[in-house]
């Protein structure tokens, strides 16, 4: 099964905190990609890493081209073609920068959106832009001309929540604004989740699954318990098993216990190369065909508020 996401890295500040290092990645087919990224670093402002560093917030790159991007030519020839920047922020201190590159083909459908609003400008959020594969013109026009006021619509709802939020059956449901361009178009569930930043701006990026091109095989939501001494299994889905759900048959994670837990001791991505080895819900996700995954941490003043588990 091909997953919309093609591939992801995370880059981390040097120990002088001058240059973005190298952190780990995940690139699938992308292997001339991936070979061209361990040796790079980026300066503040430099390449799609270091321009996210500096501007304090996500940046969407959707052409490369050798102004913009430093390996334009190893991404062209294994065929991505949109890349998304997420810096990580631990209240004013960088953690790192993930970022998540997409591709297109005759059969890529599905999006990913980052949504932003400016209280200076506006009470709503609006689209910055996306990428949306061979989804259809008439959803991203749609998307385009759509604002989301503080808890409606998928955006809205994890601005408001300051949490990621899933909802299945995007076209059947009534929290999703557009849900009769959704179903016409064959999006099928989405999951939002709140970007740090600096300054007044709020950010949310959103992953919306086709039926043939899923986000990933597997999608989990994590959040620390009350006491918040272990991680425990929110929400999610798997294209194999269905909604997932908490419970006795999915271990609680410790801090710093598998990659998930490791963004919580860390604040930055984890990769893993070998899910069956994962504690938590690793062997699930091996017995449904998944064998890396990724980790992304949802920080508010520093503190973890949830982990987002991408298995690919």
């Amino acid at each position: 099964m091909k997953t919309f996401i093609r591939a992801v890295e995370y880059w981390v500040p040097g120990n002088d905190r001058h240059l973005l290092e190298f952190g780990g990645g995940l690139y699938g087919t992308a292997s001339r990609f991936g070979a061209a990224s361990p040796s790079l670093c980026f300066a503040r402002g430099e390449g799609l890493p270091g321009r996210a560093w500096e501007a304090g917030h996500p940046i969407v790159l959707k052409q490369f081209d050798e102004t913009n991007f430093r390996r334009t030519r190893a991404a062209q020839e294994d065929g991505l073609t949109c890349g998304i920047a997420l810096p990580i922020f631990a209240g004013e201190f960088l953690t790192s920068v993930l970022v998540i590159f997409c591709g297109d083909d005759d059969a890529h459908a599905g999006a990913i959106e980052l949504w932003c609003n400016d209280p200076a400008e506006s009470k709503d959020m609006t689209l910055v832009d996306g990428h949306y594969g061979t989804t259809g013109e008439a959803f991203e026009y749609i998307s385009r001309r759509t604002s989301f006021r503080r808890g409606h619509g998928l955006p809205g709802q994890a601005w408001d929540s300051g949490l990621p939020v899933f909802i299945e059956d995007l076209g059947h449901s009534q929290r999703f604004l557009r849900a009769d361009s959704a179903r016409q178009v064959g999006i099928n569930r989405g999951v939002a989740m709140p970007c740090a930043a600096l300054g007044p701006q709020h950010y949310v990026l959103a992953f919306l699954s086709a039926l043939n091109t899923p986000i990933a095989r597997r999608l989990e939501i994590w959040q620390p318990d009350a006491a918040r001494e272990r991680l425990l299994l929110t929400a999610g889905f798997c294209e194999r098993d269905g909604t997932l759900g908490g419970g006795p048959d999915v271990p609680a994670l410790a801090r710093g216990e598998g990659s998930i837990g490791q963004t919580w001791l860390t604040g930055m991505p984890a990769i893993g190369t070998d899910v069956g080895s994962e504690a938590g819900s690793g062997p699930a996700a091996a017995a449904a065909a998944a064998r890396s995954m990724v980790a992304i941490p949802i920080l508010s003043g520093g503190r973890l508020q949830a982990a987002v588990a991408l298995y690919f």
